[in-house]
């Protein structure tokens, strides 16, 4: 039980279960809230507990329907500000509408920085999210930012595999860096699918830099959308010469075919986190770990004001 004063875990719609483990993990009870629905369809939230002088954390991911957990999260925080709120914490185990992060064509929307804009409007005082799409998106913030990566947890999952002749693959030339960390991790070496993409979730591979033959393959990306890259990219490595294909990511979207194309897929497991919740039916090939402590940790150490960084150590 944790025994420190003016700490609660809120939670909105979008990941109750999540928010209860963190809530079990740090060692305090769900702080008192409910979301209703007037009978046009707005959003009403009733906040049952007084949050004076308290370090107040809202756990919400941004995940579908994307646009009523934003605006669950977005009049939640308004409700702890009017109560006198000390200090306003979004938690957003998946940081939705990142993936428009800059310009591509003329007149494009930036909405991650538009998402920023209404978490800071409504009253966030500090953001807690996991692996964003682009790590630049923190500096679309004016406040703290605590960005957590769900690296170590796979790391350590595959680490108990103890593959014998292995290669971490990169699925795009954007999460090199990413593939490269899990790498240096892991004590392997490296490959990357080169693919571009005609349109949105629409995927083609190019050729694979790097060798594949003969080993066992490890892809990793932050989301899971449709699938389509994650599993085109699994039969292009084995066409290369690869022995078996092992995927990970933080986010599991999962929409659209998603699901019908990892069932259909040569793939032999996917590794996600619980940062957005599972809802499809029992799969043999998806594997869900809990970034639960890993949140509850950053929680626990933001509110007594120590360093976050040392979780990675």
């Amino acid at each position: 039980m944790y025994k420190g004063k003016k700490l609660h875990i809120f939670s909105g719609t979008a990941n109750l279960a999540l928010s209860t483990e963190i809530a079990e993990h740090i060692g305090v009870s769900l702080g008192q809230a409910s979301v209703n629905r007037f009978s046009d369809g707005e959003i009403n939230i009733y906040i049952g507990e007084s949050v004076r002088g308290s370090n107040v954390f809202i756990v919400q991911p941004i995940c579908c329907p994307a646009n009523e957990n934003l605006m669950e999260l977005l009049i939640m925080m308004d409700a702890m500000k009017r109560a006198s709120a000390k200090s306003i914490n979004a938690v957003l185990p998946y940081y939705g509408y990142a993936r428009q992060d800059r310009k591509t064509r003329a007149r494009d929307p930036i909405t991650a920085k538009l998402v920023a804009d209404l978490l800071t409007t409504a009253g966030a005082n500090r953001v807690i999210t996991m692996d964003l799409h682009a790590g630049q998106i923190q500096g679309f913030f004016n406040i703290p930012v605590d960005h957590l990566k769900s690296l170590p947890i796979l790391a350590n999952y595959f680490q108990q595999k103890n593959f014998q002749d292995a290669v971490v693959v990169s699925p795009d030339m954007g999460g090199v860096t990413r593939a490269r960390e899990l790498a240096e991790r892991l004590h392997l070496p490296i490959a990357i699918i080169d693919k571009r993409r005609p349109k949105p979730n629409v995927a083609e591979v190019m050729h694979i830099i790097g060798d594949v033959k003969g080993k066992t393959v490890i892809m990793i990306d932050d989301i899971i959308d449709t699938a389509g890259t994650i599993t085109m990219g699994a039969q292009a490595l084995l066409d290369q010469g690869a022995t078996e294909v092992y995927a990970c990511c933080t986010h599991p979207v999962l929409s659209g075919p998603a699901l019908e194309r990892i069932k259909n897929s040569p793939i032999n497991e996917i590794v996600v986190t619980n940062t957005i919740p599972y809802v499809g039916e029992p799969n043999d090939k998806i594997k869900v770990l809990s970034v639960a402590p890993l949140i509850g940790d950053a929680i626990i150490r933001i509110h007594e004001e120590l360093s976050v960084s040392k979780l990675f150590d």
